[in-house]
């Protein structure tokens, strides 16, 4: 896996097709990526494979041709791809972020963010592989961002509290690991309902309807190729440091609500914006709870 290894290639010239043998550099530093077909783990992946890392990335209903297909809750296929491969450095990339799912089916999405996270930071430590957990803002309440590392959690949703239980059996199987919260995310989507931001593009370029849109929680939406970045220099700086360990939290500077986001989005594609109507908290207040207020805006 490390120095230089020969691999098939198919070569096509007018005519005929042959499998040609070439030797090719592997990079002697190796990342596995959890999660590699969602919108962050296929940023994530990228970042360390174009910045000479020996990247390998899996995942399960979409894994092949590109990936390894792993089931991060069958323990013993966790075992052998990280012993067959050895990284030194694992992103866990992998959740169930879809609140229909979270919601509907919670021993399920428990298995996923906590049990497999945990089992992973395990398998993690036995091999002295670097595990960044990539955990979530949605730890918090957020009625009081931005949040630092210090403050305490309070999630008020089952994602969230799903995401705070993982980080707890990451940290307590593998005390070198590292959680990395992050907040909404955006970035090249191969559906719109892959990021919290561009599935609002419904809402904004059917303008013959009006839409509600948040208007009163903040959020810091970040681009997932910056949070990669962020990734690969954690394990960088990791390699040459064995005390960065523990908690991290990283977003863009830029704080919107998600009225402000659909408006931007409308901006960047000349589309009208005046059928976007902003919601504030009072204006839900009569229907909802505060706990349903915030389950509301996070998720709509």
């Amino acid at each position: 896996m490390v120095g230089r290894q020969k691999e098939l290639s198919i070569h096509f010239v007018p005519g005929s097709c042959r499998l040609v043998e070439e030797e090719v550099n592997i990079p002697n530093r190796r990342v596995l990526v959890t999660g590699a077909t969602g919108l962050l783990g296929r940023a994530v992946f990228k970042e360390f494979q174009q910045n000479n890392w020996h990247a390998v990335g899996c995942g399960f209903r979409r894994a092949r041709p590109k990936f390894e297909q792993v089931n991060l809750l069958d323990s013993n296929a966790v075992h052998h791809i990280i012993h067959d491969f050895q990284p030194h450095v694992i992103v866990h990339c992998a959740a169930e972020r879809r609140p229909d799912v979270v919601e509907n089916q919670p021993d399920a999405a428990s298995q996923l963010n906590v049990d497999a996270s945990g089992n992973l930071a395990k398998e993690a430590a036995a091999i002295g592989a670097f595990l960044i957990y990539i955990s979530s803002d949605y730890v918090f309440d957020g009625t009081d961002p931005p949040y630092g590392e210090e403050d305490i959690p309070s999630p008020l949703n089952l994602y969230g509290k799903t995401k705070l239980e993982g980080e707890k059996a990451v940290l307590e199987n593998n005390s070198g690991a590292a959680v990395l919260r992050i907040p909404i995310l955006y970035g090249e989507v191969e559906k719109l309902e892959e990021s919290a931001v561009t599935v609002m593009f419904d809402k904004v370029q059917f303008s013959n309807k009006s839409a509600n849109m948040d208007h009163w929680q903040q959020r810091f939406p970040t681009h997932v190729k910056d949070v990669a970045t962020v990734c690969r220099q954690l394990a960088e700086k990791r390699m040459l440091d064995p005390s960065i360990k523990g908690t991290f939290h990283w977003s863009g500077n830029e704080q919107m609500t998600k009225y402000e986001m659909a408006c931007a989005i409308a901006d960047a594609f000349n589309l009208p914006s005046s059928h976007l109507r902003p919601v504030s908290t009072w204006l839900l207040k009569p229907y909802f709870s505060e706990v349903q207020i915030h389950h509301y805006s996070m998720y709509y």
